[in-house]
C-alpha cells in the first residue's frame, strides 16, 4: 500500500521513514493514525488521506497537527473511558483536565483560526491522547470551513449517530453549535464511562443523557453517576459542573447552549454556570 507524505506542497516519492508506520493508534472517517519516527528520532503520527487544506491552518496544543503528537501507545479516548482494559481506567482529575483541554481545542477551531472550522464529528474515537494524556482532536474528514461573513454551513454529510444536533438531523444548515452538542455528549460519556446508549442485561436501553440531567437538576446523587471503577472518588463540585455543562451543551435549542469559549471559562472557574433546564 502506498503511503502519502505529510509534507505540504511537493510530495516525496520515497523516504526510508515511511516504512516505519506500522503501529496503528486509531482510525476514523478521516483515515487511520499510525505512529512513526523521523530520521532525527522525532516521533510523529501519520494520517492517511489528509485534508491538508484544513489541517495546515490549525495551530493549537489540543488539536492534532501534522507532527508531534501521541508519542506513546495511549491511543484514543474511547479505549480509556469505555475501559475494555481495566488498567486503562482514567482517574477523575485526568478526565476533568481532558474535558477542559478538548474545549480549548474546539474553541480555537471556532474562533481563533482564520475562518471558523466546524469539526462535525466530535467523539471519543477522534480524540487522541499523548503520553501525558493531553488530548488532541483529530479526524477532520467531515470538517467544514465557515467564512467570516457567514455563521452557518449546509452539509449533506453526517457525523456519528448519537452525537448529532437536532438541526443537523433535520437537514438545517449547521453552526459551530453542532460541535458543542457533540462535546456535551462526550462529557456524559467521560462521566459515566460508558456509551450514552447501551443495552442492559434485561435488554432495556439505559440512556444516560436523560438520566444525568434529571439527577443534576433534582440535586440527586451526583457521585452515583460516576463511572463505577472510580468508586465515587471525584470532586463533587467538579462533577456537578461537568454535568451542568453537558446539559447546557445538549439543549434542543442551539441558541440556548454555550459557545466553546464559554465552556472553557466555566471549566477554568472563570464563569459561573446556572442549573440548566431539562434537555
Amino acid at each position: 500500500m502506498k503511503h502519502s507524505s505529510l509534507n505540504i506542497g511537493k510530495m516525496k516519492k520515497q523516504s526510508p521513514w515511511w516504512l516505519n508506520f506500522s503501529d496503528k493508534l486509531a482510525g476514523g472517517g478521516f483515515g487511520s493514525f499510525f505512529r512513526g519516527t523521523l530520521p532525527d528520532s522525532t516521533v510523529i503520527v501519520k494520517q492517511f488521506r489528509t485534508k491538508v487544506s484544513t489541517i495546515r491552518i490549525i495551530q493549537h496544543m489540543n488539536l492534532a497537527r501534522l507532527r508531534g503528537f501521541c508519542s506513546e501507545e495511549n491511543g484514543s479516548l474511547d479505549s480509556h473511558i469505555f475501559h475494555a482494559n481495566e488498567s486503562k481506567v482514567l482517574e477523575w482529575k485526568t478526565r476533568y483536565e481532558i474535558a477542559l483541554r478538548i474545549a480549548r481545542g474546539l474553541s480555537n477551531l471556532h474562533k481563533k483560526c482564520t475562518d471558523c472550522i466546524i469539526h462535525c464529528d466530535i467523539k471519543p474515537e477522534d480524540i487522541l491522547l499523548d503520553a501525558e494524556f493531553c488530548p488532541k482532536v483529530g479526524d477532520f474528514g467531515l470538517a467544514k470551513l465557515v467564512g467570516s461573513d457567514f455563521s452557518r454551513v449546509l452539509t449533506t454529510m453526517r457525523g456519528t449517530r448519537g452525537y448529532l444536533t437536532l438541526e443537523w438531523i433535520s437537514g438545517v444548515a449547521i453552526t459551530a453549535k453542532a460541535d458543542v452538542y457533540s462535546y456535551g455528549m462526550v462529557l456524559f460519556e467521560l462521566v459515566s464511562g460508558r456509551r450514552s446508549s447501551e443495552i442492559s442485561e434485561d435488554e432495556k436501553v439505559k440512556y444516560f443523557p436523560s438520566l444525568a440531567p434529571r439527577v443534576t437538576i433534582d440535586r440527586g446523587d451526583i457521585l452515583g453517576l460516576l463511572d463505577s471503577p472510580l468508586e465515587r472518588n471525584a470532586d463533587v463540585e467538579e462533577r456537578l459542573k461537568i454535568c451542568k455543562v453537558a446539559c447546557w451543551c445538549t439543549q434542543d435549542d442551539e441558541n440556548t447552549g454555550p459557545s466553546m469559549g464559554q465552556v472553557v471559562q466555566i471549566l477554568e472557574g472563570l464563569m459561573d454556570v446556572n442549573m440548566p433546564p431539562l434537555p
